[in-house]
């Protein structure tokens, strides 16, 4: 079984190629950084303009690097949400026109589904149940995996994602855009207990399994401007290392939380931030010390990409599951609403 997987949630333009649910064949991006780092932040309207010019050299570009013919695949995945609403309309009216064209079915994906998922490229077959815990640019979501579209929803942020707040503190300290790979490299450079910053909702027994990131970010604006209003210089390395041990211990706590509260000791890592170098050090000595399993993907497939579509789409197809060309690209997608948007 080869499928092909397009990716157009934000501002990576992603298609790849799986076979038989885990080989990977093929992985291009196109990515836009350049396109939204004089803005400091992705621009919605853009992002969809610059998917409109890649998607198609892309898709090239991948079949060319699988040697695949349309006649050799056997279905075609898409990211339907949630995401910016325009660049997902994009990928999603490409992924039909293919499908129609050359008589595929199509399997459309959540994209933190697609995310988990590309753990079972490097990995094999997911153990499930399991923990999942994607953390990315826009979204940080703990939930229960039990298989393809079959998730219960734990926690999530209420209010900036992780990798928001990377890009916003990194902005504040002058390290440009993207702000989470310019944190990592900066923090080990510095004192993580220099500031003592706070780990919102960390045990709050209101919300167990819920992340708060606001007022961590208005405590680094606080301390940049304390320092600053007494002439002194900001020790950069120093706010973002203790930055970034704020978040990683909420993290940590929370995502071993669920696996012990739930019984489950496997968590399977997902997400751009996944990649972050602190985060997959500190999570994976604790969750050696609690007993739990964790799976993380390679740092490659941890932000946006087709392969993690593809594959995602792979495991839903071989369920029987085939979306409708009628379906509506949806920049709120549920978790679990899998099963509304397809049919067996």
């Amino acid at each position: 079984m080869l499928v092909l997987g397009i990716e157009t949630s934000c501002d990576e333009t992603g298609v790849g190629l799986v076979e038989d649910s885990r080989r990977m064949l093929a992985n291009t991006v196109a990515t836009q950084t350049d396109v939204h780092a004089r803005f400091g932040g992705v621009v919605p309207e853009l992002a969809g303009r610059a998917h409109l010019d890649l998607l198609v050299p892309t898709v090239e570009t991948a079949m060319a690097q699988a040697g695949a013919t349309w006649k050799d695949l056997d279905a075609i995945g898409v990211t339907l949400g949630p995401g910016l609403v325009g660049a997902l309309l994009v990928g999603v009216a490409h992924a039909k026109a293919l499908a129609l064209a050359h008589e595929l079915p199509l399997v459309g994906v959540n994209h933190l589904e697609a995310h988990v998922y590309a753990n079972a490229i490097d990995h094999g077959d997911l153990p499930l149940p399991a923990i999942a815990f994607v953390v990315s640019g826009g979204h940080t979501s703990l939930m229960v995996m039990e298989g393809p579209g079959r998730y219960e929803p734990l926690g999530a942020t209420l209010d900036d994602a992780a990798g928001e707040a990377y890009d916003k503190v990194a902005r504040l300290l002058g390290l440009g855009y993207p702000g989470g790979p310019a944190i990592d490299r900066l923090a080990p450079s510095g004192n993580p207990e220099a500031v003592k910053f706070p780990r919102a909702l960390m045990e709050d027994p209101d919300y167990p399994y819920d992340f708060s990131l606001s007022g961590l970010k208005t405590a680094v604006l606080r301390h940049v401007k304390a320092v600053q209003s007494r002439g002194e210089s900001v020790a950069v390395a120093d706010v973002a290392a203790s930055f970034q041990e704020a978040v990683v211990d909420v993290q940590v706590t929370k995502a071993l939380k669920a696996c012990r509260d739930r019984e489950l000791p496997r968590l399977l890592l997902a997400g751009g931030v996944a990649a972050n170098t602190r985060l997959r050090e500190r999570l994976t000595k604790a969750a050696d010390r609690a007993g739990v399993e964790v799976l993380v993907p390679r740092i490659s497939l941890c932000t946006d990409n087709g392969a993690m579509v593809a594959c995602a789409a792979s495991y839903r197809f071989a369920a029987g599951q085939v979306t409708r060309l009628d379906v509506a690209a949806d920049p709120s997608l549920p978790l679990d609403a899998g099963a509304s948007v397809t049919t067996a």
